[in-house]
Order: C-alpha cells, then structure tokens, then sequence
C-alpha cells in the first residue's frame, strides 16, 4: 500500500516529528507507561514517550524495569498491537429508530502510529490479505488502513518471548512502513528510513541532516544484534505438512488441561481477526443497534452447527488455533497467521508457550 522512497537522513529528537505530525493533521499515537504496562494512547510531545523504561518478558510473566540509558525504545512488544486501528475492538455496523434504519458512517480517523515494530507491519500486512483480498474486500478497513501513517522503529531490545527471526517479519522494518526509525547511541540519534511520499513530504519539514555511511553501519548492527538476542525459536521447516498431521498427538490433551480458554492469546494476536455480531436494544425499545465486536474461537459457542459447538473441547479448540495459525493459514491467504511477536506467550495466565508446544508436537 506504500510505494519505496529511499532517503536516509539524521534526527536528534523525536520533538520536531511528532510537531510535524500534528502539523499535518494527525492524531499522533505513540507507546506510554499506562496500568503498568507500555501501552498506545495519543502524545502531543516525544516527552511522553517512554524513555529509559524497559520491560521483562517470559511465559505468563510481565514487568516493566526501568533501563540504565535513555532509550525511548528499550522495550519488546506491547499488549497493543495496530489491529487496535484497523480493526476496532467494537465497531457500530448501523442503528435503527423508530423502525427507520440509520447508516453509520466507519470512523478512519487520521492517526500516525509512532513506534509500529516489524512484527506488526507483517501482521497488517496479513490483514490486508484477510480484508482487501478475495472478491469483497471491506471499504471500512480500506479507509482506516488508508488514513494510517506508519512510523516503524527497528528493535534493538527483543523480549524473552519473540521470534520474529523464525518467521521471517524481523527485527528490522523492510517494508510497509511510511518512516522507519532506528535507534542509535553514542551519541544519541534517530536514523530515519523513508518508504512514502507522504513520509518523505514529513522528513522536509523538520530539522534533520544526510545519514553519514556510519550512521548506516550503526543501524544495520543495531538489526544484527537484536536478531542474535531472540527470547525463542521456532523450527517452520515442513511445518504445513507435519503439524495438520499430528492430529491425535498427546501433547493436545497436556495443554488443553492448562488452557483456560481466557481468549487472551488471540485478543493480542495481531493477526487473529475473528469477531461477533451483537444487536443490542435500549431501555426503550426504540432504538436498536447492530455491532461487531472482536471474538475468539476458543469461545465455546464461537461456531455451531445444529445447536451445537462444533468444537466442543478444548482439546479441539487449541489444536484448530495452533494449527491454523501455524499451517492451515497458508492454504488460505499463502502466509502464515505467526509474526514472531511472542504476545500470545506473555500474555497467556498460565504460560502456555506455542514455540514449545510446537517443538513437542514435532
């Protein structure tokens, strides 16, 4: 969805980018120390991201710590993902009053995504085949991925739960994005990757000079680095093949006695897209609403057929996850449904780990 502009300039802060953000008519989204964790809310000054703060990450397990430096960045993946912007939690699909049926217009507000890691670019990347794909694309998600403006940040610091590098979609940003930045040290710096007109027509209007051959070097080992400090590993190699197979593995029933089907790992996926539709009435009765809502297939009630669940186990509800995710999504939309991000580990209560219950399988 964005053409390749190449330019490589210098940036000593943050401050004159997210001004010309502002400037140019965006709501300008960023990572900040929210309910003890990094969370996206809307900035109006690089003072409220998160400098020097860092986090830990294991299975079931999430801290923030606090960094000996002043990376703005220091930090893995977030429980917010930009599927927050291009696919709302709940969205209103029309209303009804008095038995007359009113069109909700989709709210595709203009947002710049400050922060967005490689992981997530790969992750809408597998949206766009879900939604704009096939024969009947969405017009609402067009519109809002359309209204995004996407600065990326390579990661220097991965979490104890990432493997982007097993999937492919990192550390580095290589495409998808509108800015790209690195972090760098000594000095302290922002080296800045242009990949849209519209990014370039940004980098003009704030204070920045040529990227200088070492500056590129710093950038690309800052990439290396991070790839070699992965949390986990994932062996993909035939997976499509052997992973549909292990059908009636015993590994499903050892962590399907552990899940609780909480739904919080496809609640932070950024590629689970799965959803619901509700209609709600008021007090009154005289105004009725139609909307969607995020969903999960570990929901009992998901699918039926008959009045019944068609996965009526929990066995079967983490092993059609697992394998779709991992396998049955390429016969689908030709990519896997993983980006490496490791969410779905931190985040899990229990700490089921999908990078080790995968190597069992195999």
């Amino acid at each position: 969805m964005r053409g390749t502009v190449e330019m490589d300039v210098v940036v000593w802060s943050l401050e004159p980018l997210v001004a010309a953000l502002r400037s140019a008519g965006y709501s300008v989204v960023g990572p900040t120390v929210k309910d003890g964790a990094v969370r996206l809310a809307e900035i109006s000054s690089a003072a409220e991201l998160p400098a020097g703060t860092g986090d830990a990450q294991e299975p079931g397990h999430y801290r923030l710590t606090e960094r000996d430096d002043d990376l703005v960045f220091g930090f893995a993946a977030s429980p917010d993902s930009a599927k927050r912007f291009t696919q709302p939690p709940r969205q209103t699909l029309f209303r009804m009053r008095d038995r007359e049926i009113e069109e909700v217009e989709p709210e595709a507000p203009r947002v710049a995504l400050l922060g967005v890691r490689a992981c997530d670019l790969a992750a809408m990347a597998v949206q766009d085949r879900v939604f704009l794909g096939g024969r009947h694309p969405d017009p609402a998600y067009r519109r809002r991925r359309e209204a995004l403006f996407l600065v990326a940040v390579n990661c220097a610091v991965p979490g104890g739960t990432c493997f982007c590098v097993s999937m492919g979609t990192g550390p580095k940003a290589t495409a998808g994005f509108d800015l790209a930045l690195t972090e760098l040290a000594a000095p302290h710096r922002f080296l800045i990757e242009t990949g849209s007109e519209r990014g370039a027509e940004i980098v003009t209007a704030i204070p920045h000079q040529a990227a200088t051959g070492d500056d590129v070097a710093a950038a690309e080992e800052v990439s290396r680095t991070a790839a070699g400090r992965m949390g986990r590993t994932v062996d993909t190699a035939g997976i499509q093949e052997w992973l549909p197979a292990a059908h009636d593995h015993p590994r499903w029933d050892d962590v399907a006695s552990r899940c609780l089907a909480c739904t919080n790992c496809t609640m932070v996926c950024p590629t689970c897209f799965c959803s619901t539709v509700e209609d709600v009435t008021d007090l009154s009765g005289e105004v009725a609403e139609r909307s969607e809502r995020w969903d999960s297939c570990f929901t009992l009630d998901f699918s039926e057929v008959g009045g019944a669940p068609v996965r009526g186990s929990q066995r079967g509800r983490y092993r059609q996850w697992l394998t779709h995710k991992f396998a049955t999504w390429f016969d689908q939309f030709g990519t896997s449904g993983c980006v490496g991000c490791g969410r779905c580990i931190t985040w899990c209560p229990t700490g089921i780990d999908v990078t080790e219950e995968l190597s069992c399988i195999r």
